[in-house]
């Protein structure tokens, strides 16, 4: 009798830890520095848990856009995808306070507020359901477009495209008064080629990864908005794995994320340049231009705390940070 009890605790233990194989999906292109990373961690993982925990993965977007991916998720096709932060707002909405328009100056004010925020913010996607591994830097989003954009009514005047699957993005659109068309990104380059729009708004190597800026000619040349991304894993998947097991996939892809958030930073300047290099011309609003787009900027957090797209919490929280950070520099550091 008291074998059989053993035996059927032992079977239970094991059913509690299983080993797994985790299929995450992305957009980023096989051969990107995204999917070289995540390729090496995987591996590292795999030899370190002795194969019981594994990874495959299914890059450019083969299982379709984020919002695919995440549906997915939710039908446990898969487990998890890498995905921009602006897909897993309705997880968390305040993981988009970083996305507010024309709110940074320099990274080195993104430097200073997301050593204060970034681990509320992945506290905040695991409280909603996703384990991540940190943030990574997309970049600074410039405005970039067939024509040249240097003021607010210019904007309102081209086809604009916005993320189907980020409502964030939407409001603030709404905000500058301009009219959005909305695509998922697996169709954004298609709909530069075929002219349904024309302006997009995105990091450096966003648009070359994706091959945007083969359709496009003018960049404005002001830090529009910042992305991140992250690699979000179901957790009722993520539980299934045992405690230690868990542990080591935290350790592993958490250095593969401040790796990634490392290297993009340098690619992102990488990829400005060469897109300098292409022939697309560069164009600086004017300070007064500067000045509208400014003050429409300013009215975005209200319009999002109404629409329960940020809570006022965290909207204080990085003006804070911000008039923290600048009471302590020179005029000059902008």
């Amino acid at each position: 009798m008291i074998r059989i009890i053993t035996i059927m605790l032992i079977l239970m233990l094991s059913g509690q830890a299983q080993a797994m194989r985790f299929k995450i999906a992305t957009l980023s292109p096989d051969g990107s520095v995204w999917m070289e990373k995540m390729r090496e961690g995987a591996e590292e993982l795999a030899r370190k848990t002795d194969n019981r925990v594994k990874i495959k993965y299914y890059p450019g977007g083969v299982m379709g856009d984020d919002k695919a991916v995440l549906r997915k998720i939710r039908i446990g096709q898969l487990h998890g995808g890498a995905v921009v932060s602006g897909s897993l707002s309705r997880f968390y909405p305040d993981n988009q306070i970083y996305s507010l328009p024309l709110m940074f100056r320099s990274f080195n004010e993104i430097d200073y507020v997301r050593k204060h925020l970034d681990r509320r913010i992945v506290q905040g996607l695991e409280k909603g359901g996703f384990v991540t591994f940190g943030i990574a830097e997309g970049g600074f989003a410039y405005v970039m477009s067939t024509v040249p954009i240097r003021t607010v009514e210019e904007m309102r005047r081209q086809k604009v495209w916005i993320p189907d699957n980020d409502t964030m993005i939407l409001e603030t659109v709404k905000a500058f008064d301009i009219t959005p068309f909305l695509l998922s990104i697996a169709d954004v380059r298609a709909g530069l080629q075929t002219g349904l729009i024309n302006t997009v708004a995105t990091p450096p190597i966003g648009a070359v990864a994706l091959q945007w800026h083969t359709q496009i000619k003018y960049l404005m040349y002001e830090p529009f908005l910042y992305i991140y991304g992250v690699l979000a894993v179901d957790s009722k998947a993520f539980a299934k794995i045992s405690t230690h097991d868990q542990q080591i996939f935290r350790e592993i892809m958490g250095r593969v994320f401040r790796e990634l958030d490392r290297l993009n930073r340098q690619d992102n300047v990488k990829a400005l340049e060469a897109l300098r290099k292409q022939g697309i011309k560069f164009i600086k609003p004017s300070a007064q231009a500067l000045e509208k787009w400014c003050h429409d900027a300013e009215a975005v957090p209200k319009r999002l705390i109404q629409t329960g797209k940020l809570s006022q919490r965290m909207v204080n929280t990085l003006e804070s940070l911000l008039k923290d950070y600048r009471s302590k520099q020179p005029d000059s550091d902008e």
